[in-house]
């Protein structure tokens, strides 16, 4: 009998765990959901406003790829699932399969009162295009830029691409010969913002802002934002655009189901990926929950690492063995400024990090080209 696995998801994890899948189970049935058959390549959102990206270099259709791999797709949004997990709910009909695995990501905590003045960069490519957009349209005043994390599992954020922005935004207005016209200001809660990168990587940084001349608000809250300000919990900052990345939970569609959930709303995974209490259930990338370091990030390349762990882990399941390989935590990225890049990476207690380079510029665009081409 063909085994049946329902990969749900069609970012880094569920991507990779299929890719994973294939590899070791030739035979088996393969089914992704999602709502659409595309990569959206969220990392390289932060050269949209510089031209050096647009949407069709970042929106990747899958459709060779789910044909090469001999994948079938069920275009649909996943609405809930069975208690047993063996049936998952969709907008487009119910999926049956012997094997899950929830690949769904994270959403962004919208509740901050007037969140809908902030671009959130890192909801898709029409953010990148926004901030793009806005930023051409000006003639100068005060760019914010800030990240929150989640209360409930302070871990749940993602804050590199907030850093990115501002270092990005700041070389592009020199290049246009405008950055005298503008201030820009980094806000955060924490009074040393970025600290799951260790803290070399935090000097660096607050450095390189002090270098540039990019003004910070560190150790307040944001409280509320307004059309055209910021309004922290001592200090109030006028605001001509304001880009901030809120803390992250939880997909809703989450609470329809029995799945096990952390204090911050996300899929309980342990060490293996796998949902406890839940058989043939595992979870990969942002939407789960895991045992490890303060500093488990939520990126791209811990998503692919959980992925595989999770494919494999699920494939020994489905054969009767035990399934006991754990996760690498394993911190790796290149803080870009548009024309130089940051190499921090960590795996231990320290961390390791490299002031900007030119050559890490072109590493990370390297490695995207890369990473794209098996989809493409």
């Amino acid at each position: 009998m063909t085994t049946r696995i329902t990969v749900v998801g069609a970012g880094f994890a569920g991507l990779t765990a299929l890719r994973t899948l294939r590899r070791h189970a030739p035979d088996a049935e393969l089914t992704l959901v999602a709502p659409e058959a595309a990569l959206h390549y969220l990392p390289g959102t932060i050269w949209i406003p510089s031209g050096l990206r647009s949407r069709t270099d970042l929106v990747v259709p899958l459709d060779a790829f789910l044909r090469r791999e001999r994948i079938a797709f069920h275009r649909a949004r996943a609405t809930g699932l069975s208690a047993d997990a063996r049936t998952l709910h969709t907008d487009a009909g119910d999926m049956a399969s012997d094997g899950l695995i929830v690949a769904t990501g994270a959403r962004f905590i919208r509740k901050l009162p007037g969140i809908e003045h902030a671009i959130i960069p890192c909801e898709g490519v029409d953010a990148g295009e926004a901030i793009r957009d806005r930023l051409a349209a000006l003639e100068g005043g005060t760019l914010c830029f800030g990240f929150g994390s989640n209360p409930n599992e302070p871990i749940a954020m993602r804050g590199g691409p907030v850093f990115e922005f501002v270092f990005g935004i700041d070389t592009l207005l020199r290049k246009q010969r405008r950055r005298d016209r503008f201030r820009l200001a980094f806000f955060s809660p924490s009074e040393k913002p970025g600290q799951r990168l260790g803290e070399k990587a935090v000097g660096l940084i607050l450095g390189e802002m002090r270098k540039r001349g990019i003004d910070t608000v560190l150790g307040e809250k944001p409280q509320r934002f307004e059309a055209d300000a910021v309004q922290l919990e001592r200090t109030r900052l006028d605001s001509a655009m304001t880009v901030f990345m809120p803390g992250l939970t939880g997909q809703a569609w989450l609470d329809a189901t029995a799945l096990p959930r952390s204090p911050g709303g996300f899929v309980q995974g342990d060490a293996q990926c796998r949902v406890p209490g839940v058989a043939c259930t595992y979870v990969a990338g942002d939407g789960g929950s895991y045992p490890g370091p303060d500093w488990l990030p939520k990126q791209a390349h811990q998503a692919d690492l959980q992925a595989e762990v999770a494919a494999r882990n699920l494939l020994r399941t489905l054969r009767g063995e035990p399934a006991e390989e754990a996760f690498t935590a394993e911190l790796v990225c290149i803080v870009d400024t548009l024309d130089r890049g940051l190499l921090v990476t960590r795996k231990g207690a320290g961390g390791r990090a490299l002031p900007p380079l030119r050559m890490m510029h072109w590493a990370k665009a390297a490695f995207e080209k890369r990473y794209l081409r098996r989809y493409r």
